[in-house]
Order: structure tokens, then C-alpha cells, then sequence
């Protein structure tokens, strides 16, 4: 079963951004991006002008169910962390929270050592965000998004 849909605010995708920028820098890292387990780019750093971050991410989603699919032949919940290592370029996965997937692309001028240290604290910090974005989500007082949206609006959209 895929996650539900998440409305995304505008504070709280700031903070995600904040956080993938720093860590592109404090990982010396190529690329750095958070995309949801249906495969939607959430957020991307660093180097992206000659990636496909589409096919990217949809295909690290298929990766973390493909995975995810094993974890459960194997009684396990699921395995939280990936990590590919080819000639040129290296991938660390990481599943945040059960929500979200960070990926992280680097090259030989750091290390996997680096790159999981300074993952760990992303997980953590963007974890309590997507904590706390569930949290608003659910508030019964809050107004949605679309509060404002009537009926007629939605047929005046339509509407030449």
C-alpha cells in the first residue's frame, strides 16, 4: 500500500530545502534530494542541471519497494539504508521516518563515512519535520488549503 497523499506547506518545504542544501555542502556531496515513496521529487541540491531527477526519483522509489519486498521475505520491517557504489559515482539511500527517501550522489572526493554521518543528522532533523507536518495535517481546526476553493470557482475554471 503506498503512502497517502501530503499536502506540502510552503514553511515547511523551506526548512526541507534548508536542510538538502546543507547537506550537499557538508557532505561534499554531487546531489542531494528527498522524494516521497510514490516517486515525487520533494526537494533537490547540488548538481541537478544533467540528471533526470524524474526518472531518478522514480526509480529510487521502485528501488526502496523493490527492497522493501525483500525486508518482508526476510521478516524484516524494512531496511532503512541502501548504498551503491559504482566507478565514478556513489549513492547512499536512507528511508526517513517511513515517509520520505533522502538520496545522496558523491563522488571519490569524500567519503561514505562522511556522507552517513551527516546523513543521520538530516534524517533526524527532517524527520521532526514531516513529524510535525503530519501533525498539522490531522489538526481538526486548521483550514485546508483548498478551505477558500467553492464550487463555483471550480466551474468558472472550466468555464470559456
Amino acid at each position: 500500500m503506498s503512502a497517502p497523499q501530503m499536502v506540502m506547506y510552503e514553511e515547511e518545504f523551506n526548512q526541507i530545502q534548508t536542510i538538502v542544501d546543507r547537506l550537499v555542502r557538508d557532505a561534499n556531496s554531487k546531489v542531494v534530494f528527498i522524494i516521497d515513496k510514490n516517486g515525487q521529487l520533494i526537494a533537490a541540491a547540488g548538481d541537478t542541471e544533467h540528471l533526470d531527477t524524474t526518472s531518478l526519483a522514480s526509480l529510487t522509489a521502485g528501488n526502496i519497494a523493490a527492497t522493501g519486498g525483500m525486508a518482508k521475505l526476510l521478516r524484516e520491517n524494512e531496511f532503512n539504508t541502501q548504498y551503491h557504489e559504482g566507478e565514478k559515482a556513489n549513492i547512499h539511500i536512507q528511508l526517513v521516518g517511513n515517509r520520505v527517501i533522502l538520496v545522496v550522489i558523491f563522488d571519490n572526493k569524500t567519503s561514505l563515512g562522511l556522507v552517513r554521518l551527516r546523513v543521520k543528522k538530516a534524517s533526524e532533523e527532517l524527520n521532526g519535520i514531516f513529524e510535525s507536518l503530519v501533525r498539522k495535517i490531522q489538526d481538526p481546526d486548521r483550514e485546508t488549503p483548498f478551505a477558500e476553493i467553492t464550487d463555483d470557482d471550480i466551474d468558472n475554471l472550466f468555464n470559456d
